[in-house]
């Protein structure tokens, strides 16, 4: 598909549509949507971490003025598959996990439903729990595949011989933390079954896919997927923790059903937020890495342990991003997971990539710091020429570009290669390097309609804006293929009423989206030619991808630390990240989300820890005020550049996808900062002061030891 004039809309640095509706107030959320005399519901969470409920007893709650009814096991209507336990609202008596729903009260008003559940008294038998993590379990094991269907286990050639022989070696263990999606709008759904009894529930639900979420409700209540219309113009963030439908949506619906034709409001708190919807998984990697004196890898091996909910299965694909990013003819990666009495784990904007490339970009700062070489010579050095283990070539791939661009604006050159040199005050200061990758996804299916309405045209798909800009870039990509400007395009999206739209995850939306707005616009001008009579439409559905090449994008995240001598605390002011992307469809929007990811990928780094208590199996932060999140306060300066890139093999568009490589080697070139700035190496995530301050104070008290 060519474009019809030369592009005029994409690549402008348009605002976005729906700034003005979010800014005043007016753009209508999940839990917002017009719904008169609406019930609301507050889940009541298990105590414990594995056992039965054994007793309910619900005759205070139920005797509170205002509450219309009480869900329990006993009394919730049976779900028509319970396949995916996650799922299954209030189905049995079995505690699968501290947090779990086991009751539910619906009530007049939030406040009454929430001191309701407070009356509920719950009985259990508790049963013997294990919520610990550990590599050296014996039950670990290997999934049959990691998210979404890449193989566990990759070999090439022979590791263990190739470190032998090695000149220089790294072997490290390196650790990332269990992270909590904590996205500004909580997860919150407003649900309708039709007074009419014909079966046809409405959700309005804060969710990164409408279609796919519908798709979902369906399986669960054993109805056709026309008989629910899932509705969600506006996203206050996701972050893939709304990517799939978690047991809130499930239980919003059973609540709605209890009270035929009576809406029903349910939005999580922020502490029910860190049991139910998601989180990324902890990970314990242990890298591998052999080279000969001149920098150039002969051995590279990645094995990762995580862990998953013995109610179901999430393999994080961890190990995948080191089977492409660096040339050696013996590579390994492995994944075991534990399974454990812990919630269910999940999508985290960036999986497998995110914590995937931390432990491998950390061990390449190391083996630099071996070899006396600098970090970015050595990445450049193992450069491959085509993509590792496939052997396809790359559709485009300029990771060389881009770390060469950012040493040049991050001034690289002046850096002194010691460690511990640079001092500001009490202040030790250091920069550091690391690489970032992200995949080209296309979804397999989505479809778009475009419609010629009076003097304007509209473009009609099931699409999801979670704040990336969706609702402008779509008109920017319409209009460029339907030859008119801008201004004479609008779109409606975020409804299953609108035509089929995959999941907004994989940074796969433009990419799916668009190319089918771009089917449907050349099917308009196919059948009407280039000025449709008012009423004309036609669709466009993606096409499949090119499968002949290696499609990637890549960045380089550069960060500068300091370290306090006194107080071992750490700040950070200063991060750069250069990126080739593909072609940029709106520059406003596509630097919101790079510096978004890099502001993510800086709390990875520094504040984002879960901490679960292996005594009760409970995240006892689940708030914040004691879950740390970057703010503004943390980074002074954040810069977010690219390189031009056509890419021809990608779509149409050339693009490439921007919500996630951000986060992806930032934590890394943080922590590969902050030894550069001090000497110390923290391989644990998040770097705080306690994981600092000790090996600070062995190192100055070695140097005042006299030398002999």
């Amino acid at each position: 598909m060519t474009f019809l004039n030369a592009p005029d809309a994409i690549g402008r640095d348009l605002p976005r549509r729906d700034g003005r509706a979010k800014v005043l107030g007016t753009a209508v959320y999940a839990y917002e949507a017009a719904a008169e005399n609406a019930a609301y519901v507050c889940p009541v969470q298990a105590a414990i971490a594995r056992g039965r409920v054994t007793e309910l007893d619900t005759t205070e709650a139920e005797a509170l003025d205002g509450v219309a009814a009480v869900l329990t096991p006993a009394t919730v209507e049976r779900l028509a598959s319970i396949d995916d336990r996650e799922l299954a609202a209030l189905q049995d008596d079995e505690v699968a996990f501290r947090g779990q729903v086991v009751a539910a009260v619906i009530a007049d008003t939030s406040e009454t439903a929430r001191h309701a559940a407070a009356l509920i008294r719950v009985t259990y038998a508790q049963e013997p729990h294990d919520t610990e993590l550990r590599a050296d379990r014996e039950d670990l094991y290997a999934p049959e595949q990691v998210n979404p269907s890449f193989p566990t286990d990759t070999t090439e050639g022979d590791v263990e011989a190739a470190m032998a022989a090695a000149e220089v070696t790294v072997e490290q263990t390196y650790t990332t933390a269990m992270n909590h999606n904590n996205p500004m709008e909580p997860h919150a759904t407003t649900a309708l079954w039709d007074p009419a009894g014909d079966g046809l529930l409405t959700l309005w639900d804060s969710t990164q896919g409408v279609h796919p979420t519908r798709t979902a409700v369906a399986g669960v209540f054993g109805l056709d997927e026309a008989q629910i219309r899932v509705v969600c113009p506006y996203v206050g963030g996701g972050f893939g923790s709304k990517g799939q439908p978690h047991v809130n949506v499930v239980l919003a619906a059973l609540a709605a059903r209890a009270l035929p034709g009576r809406p029903v409001r349910l939005a999580l708190t922020r502490q029910q937020m860190f049991s139910l919807v998601g989180y990324r998984t902890p990970t314990i990697q242990r890298c591998s890495l052999g080279a000969d004196r001149d920098g150039t890898l002969t051995a590279l091996a990645l094995d990762v342990v995580e862990q998953t909910s013995r109610i179901k299965e999430f393999a994080e694909q961890t190990g995948v991003p080191a089977r492409i990013m660096y040339a050696t003819a013996n590579r390994r990666t492995t994944h075991r997971l534990a399974a454990l009495d812990v919630p269910v784990p999940s999508w985290m904007r960036a999986p497998g990539e995110c914590p995937g490339m931390f432990g491998p970009e950390v061990a390449m700062d190391e083996l630099a710091e071996r070899l006396g070489m600098d970090p970015i010579d050595l990445r450049i050095r193992n450069e491959p020429a085509v993509e590792p283990g496939s052997g396809k070539p790359f559709s485009s791939r300029n990771l060389v570009g881009c770390l060469r661009e950012g040493a040049t604006r991050f001034g690289w050159s002046q850096r002194d290669p010691r460690p511990g040199t640079r001092r500001r005050g009490a202040w030790l200061v250091g920069t550091g390097v690391a690489a970032s990758t992200y995949p080209v996804n296309r979804m397999p299916y989505s479809t778009a309609v475009i419609r010629r309405e009076g003097d304007r045209y509209v473009a009609e798909i099931g699409a999801s804006d979670l704040g990336t800009g969706t609702w402008t870039t779509l008109p920017q990509i319409a209009a460029d293929a339907l030859g008119v400007p801008v201004s004479r395009v609008d779109v409606r999206i975020g409804d299953t009423d609108c035509p089929t739209a995959s999941v907004a995850g994989g940074s796969s939306g433009m990419t799916t989206w668009g190319s089918a707005v771009v089917e449907a616009a050349r099917a308009l001008r196919e059948r009407y030619g280039n000025e449709p009579p008012d009423g004309a439409e036609a669709s466009g559905s993606v096409g499949r991808p090119n499968d002949r090449y290696a499609m990637h994008a890549f960045g380089a995240q550069f960060a500068e630390a300091h370290v306090n001598t006194d107080t071992g605390e750490v700040r950070v002011p200063r991060l750069l990240g250069v990126f080739a992307a593909g072609r940029i469809i709106n520059p406003r929007t596509a630097r919101s989300q790079f510096i978004g990811g890099m502001t993510m990928g800086l709390s990875m780094a520094l504040h984002e820890n879960s901490v679960l208590d292996p005594r009760s199996g409970h995240v006892v932060n689940h708030d914040f005020a004691e879950y740390h999140i970057t703010a503004n306060a943390d980074v002074r300066e954040i810069e977010a550049h690219w390189l031009p890139e056509h890419d021809p093999h990608v779509n149409a568009m050339g693009s490439k996808g921007i919500g996630e490589i951000g986060i992806v080697g930032t934590a890394a070139a943080v922590s590969n900062a902050v030894w550069h700035a001090c000497g110390v190496r923290v391989r644990d995530l998040p770097i705080t002061l306690d994981k600092v301050l000790p090996a600070l104070e062995e190192r100055e008290e070695g140097e005042d030891e006299p030398k002999r």
